[in-house]
């Protein structure tokens, strides 16, 4: 794909989404934190539900710490692999406090220092929180990188790199919420609504549908 569809196509995603955010719901940078290590293999409305509960009884890291190990599972029993995510969480909250002022730090090397927050994670809060230029790349933007061939990758640090690269400066610190946000509700897996899709004329994929 030339530069120029680049423009075209985040220009359209830009004119029908003005502000993108995330869909996980949160009030601070901490509980921004806590939803994204919720949400890894879960769906954002279920780590909002659970949260939702949550938060009102605990949204600090002294205040996690204090509920204790059982009393954090059952508020978030419903999300995947939730027994291994209270460990991590209780284990991040007593870093934070220690360490970092009870504060989530803005530097990749100390976010991927705390525990259960990889990569993606430290993305995701550096570019919601903390509005630096990064690209949290999931399944959905994994998969309209490569099948709009925006930017093709075999893996996701590859299409990460290469967006990276070829996202257009004035759209990227945006370009990830728009990315993902058109794999969960146009470009979806089995069938992509190509039909309702703004940038379909601009797309390189071979098999569109209807």
């Amino acid at each position: 794909m030339n530069k120029t569809k680049r423009q075209q196509i985040f220009t359209l995603l830009q004119e029908s989404n003005p502000q993108p955010t995330t869909e996980l719901e949160y009030h601070s940078t901490f509980e921004l934190l806590i939803a994204v290590m919720l949400s890894a293999q879960s769906t954002d409305a279920g780590v909002n539900k659970a949260t939702r509960l949550l938060f009102p009884v605990a949204n600090t890291p002294e205040a996690i710490l204090a509920l204790g190990l059982d009393k954090l599972k059952t508020h978030i029993k419903t999300i995947g692999l939730f027994n291994t995510k209270a460990q991590n969480i209780l284990k991040t909250c007593e870093i934070l406090i220690q360490e970092h002022n009870s504060e989530v730090p803005d530097q990749r090397e100390l976010l991927e220092k705390l525990p259960g927050v990889g990569r993606k994670t430290a993305n995701v809060i550096l570019n919601t929180a903390f509005r630096q230029p990064t690209m949290a790349v999931d399944t959905h933007i994994f998969r309209v990188a490569n099948r709009t061939k925006i930017a093709s990758g075999k893996n996701v640090r590859e299409v990460e790199d290469r967006l990276m690269r070829v996202v257009p400066k004035e759209f990227l610190l945006d370009a990830h919420h728009w990315l993902i946000l058109h794999g969960r509700y146009t470009c979806v897996a089995r069938k992509p609504k190509c039909g309702a899709c703004i940038i379909e004329h601009l797309c390189e994929y071979n098999d569109k549908t209807e």
